[in-house]
Parts: structure tokens; C-alpha cells; sequence
């Protein structure tokens, strides 16, 4: 008798675990690929660091995010020069297909 509720109950729990797993392959972001988000990733990274390196551009005031290879940059840069930098820098970037540059000039 005791065997009739476990069965049911041990088949739920398998389901919720399955749909579970196989929901997690894909990314929330746009339904991004796990490898594509780490690919993406890895872009900010390289751009972040060129940013760092560079007297002229602010790593801790330019944002940086990336999907599918397009970067899009935010934050305040102090002049234009700093803010054609940053793009330029990015652009350079291996992998990177496109920028959008959203970064404000501050006054």
C-alpha cells in the first residue's frame, strides 16, 4: 500500500528535475547561449582592460556590456577625447563586431 503514493510522487519530483536542467541551458539574456554569454563576457573583459591601461580613458566611469558581440559603452567620460578613446579602444578589441557608444560627456 505504501508503494502506490511513493511512485507518483518520485515520478513528479524526476519531471520538476529534468525541466529543471534542461531549462537552464539557455541564458535569460535574449535566450543567449551559454557559450555566447561567455563569450560575451570575456569581450567586456578585453575592453575593460584596455580601458585600464589607457592613461586617457576612465575604467571606473565608462560601463561596459556586451551581447553578441556588440558592445555598448555608458557612463561620463570628462571630454570628447576621452569619449572617441574609449570607442576606438573598443572597436580595436578582437571579437568585438559592433559599438554603440552611449557615453555623456559630463559638463
Amino acid at each position: 500500500m505504501l508503494n502506490k503514493p511513493v511512485l507518483p510522487l518520485a515520478l513528479a519530483a524526476a519531471l520538476v528535475a529534468t525541466l529543471g536542467a534542461t531549462s537552464g541551458c539557455a541564458v535569460t539574456r535574449d535566450q543567449e547561449t551559454v557559450g555566447a554569454y561567455v563569450d560575451d563576457t570575456a569581450l567586456t573583459t578585453r575592453v575593460k582592460a584596455k580601458f585600464a591601461a589607457d592613461p586617457t580613458v576612465s575604467a571606473m566611469s565608462i560601463g561596459v556590456e556586451t551581447l553578441k558581440g556588440t558592445v555598448q559603452l555608458s557612463g561620463f567620460a570628462k571630454n570628447t577625447d576621452e569619449k572617441a578613446m574609449a570607442e576606438k579602444l573598443a572597436r580595436e578589441t578582437s571579437g568585438v563586431v559592433a559599438v554603440r557608444n552611449d557615453i555623456a560627456i559630463r559638463p
